[in-house]
């Protein structure tokens, strides 16, 4: 038990002080890249620094299981250089034996980081994009999904149309009983558009079944209301910024996950992309810990052997490796050509498996 709490000490001060200055180095270089991004618009260092560690969280966030990995480097090299590993072998313990606190740390960590961090993620990136709006010039579009259906919200030099929609196609490109509010801008609503169908089209919407009301002083706006087949109504609007508004499923916190999936499918929208980012969120404890098996597994040895270099280089190389395989079977499995508990699974189990292997063979190969 003593050994146990005194390997716990051990790695969480390494994973402290990987993760510190990974923070540390993210936010200086974010820093210089939004003074760059926004030196027309007058920012300071002040505003820069304030951008930087809204943006710099979700950096950090993505990164755990690297960080995980040079934490697991860093206590494996640290005890073989003082000789604890040879002292705890000689006492008895098998090196498998050893790696039960590290692992059940990592479990913490990534429970901990799913449970507190990815909300706390969450909201520094809509914080981070809201305060983005504020330097930007340019008009921009919000999409948001709710229980009443989708809400859409385009600019212009006219000023703002809301738009409201009871569901859609997939790619938000074809609306049904949609609600189109125009709002001028230095006033309140001048019109409102209602169509039984609104299909996005090069620069416009186009609307069938439409009838349409204008507000003004001195209006009937119920009395003069206009009935027509269709009309076109200009819109910058495209598929991909349609796309793009939902933002990504980092966005959204892990414990409102589930019923943002269960809004974006009643309103007719495909929710594979935020379910993989579900999946993968819940499998993150069990990446962290074979992070730490395939750290142990290069560098749990005794310095005299050599080659120590060449070890923490491979370690670094194989957690590259699960990194970038998670990312590429997190695309298969958006695009649907694999299943989505196998996208978000597979990589930590097999990451998990061929550090064990390793280990065993080594150990008692």
């Amino acid at each position: 038990m003593t050994l146990g709490l005194y390997i716990a000490r051990r790695f969480l001060a390494s994973f402290a002080m990987v993760f510190a200055g990974f923070f540390i180095i993210l936010l200086m270089i974010d820093v210089i890249e939004q003074i760059r991004r926004f030196a027309a618009e007058g920012i300071g260092m002040a505003g820069a620094a304030g951008l930087a560690l809204m943006n710099v969280p979700g950096a950090i966030y993505r990164i755990l299981p690297l960080i995980m990995v040079l934490a697991a480097v860093a206590l494996f090299l640290a005890l073989a250089r003082s000789s604890e590993l040879v002292a705890i072998r000689a006492a008895g313990r098998s090196a498998l034996g050893l790696l039960v606190t590290p692992i059940l740390t990592a479990l913490a960590i990534g429970a901990f980081a799913v449970a507190v961090l990815n909300p706390i993620v969450a909201a520094t990136s809509k914080r981070y994009e809201a305060m983005l709006r504020d330097y930007r010039t340019s008009d921009v579009s919000i999409l948001s999904i709710n229980r009443e259906g989708l809400w859409l919200r385009q600019g212009g030099p006219d000023g703002q149309t809301v738009i409201h929609a009871e569901r859609s196609s997939l790619d938000g490109t074809e609306l049904y009983d949609a609600t189109f509010i125009a709002f001028a801008p230095e006033s309140g609503p001048e019109r409102r558009i209602e169509a039984r169908v609104a299909r996005l089209v090069p620069g416009a919407w186009q609307l069938d079944g439409v009838k349409e009301w204008r507000f003004g002083p001195g209006r009937n706006p119920e009395q003069e209301a206009q009935a027509s087949d269709s009309l076109r109504l200009p819109s910058d609007l495209t598929a991909d910024r349609i796309r793009d508004s939902f933002g990504a499923p980092a966005a959204v916190p892990v414990w409102d996950l589930p019923d943002f999936i269960a809004a974006l499918e009643r309103a007719g929208f495909s929710a594979r992309r935020h379910q993989v980012w579900l999946q993968m969120e819940l499998a993150l404890p069990l990446l962290l810990s074979a992070m730490v098996l395939i750290g142990a597994g290069f560098t749990m040895r005794h310095v005299r052997f050599g080659h120590t270099g060449l070890m923490v280089l491979l370690a670094i190389l194989a957690g590259f490796a699960i990194f970038l395989l998670r990312n590429f079977t997190q695309v298969l499995g958006e695009t649907g050509q694999i299943p989505v508990l196998v996208a978000a699974w597979s990589p930590p189990l097999a990451a998990a498996l061929l550090a064990l292997t390793l280990l065993l063979h080594l150990e008692d190969g």
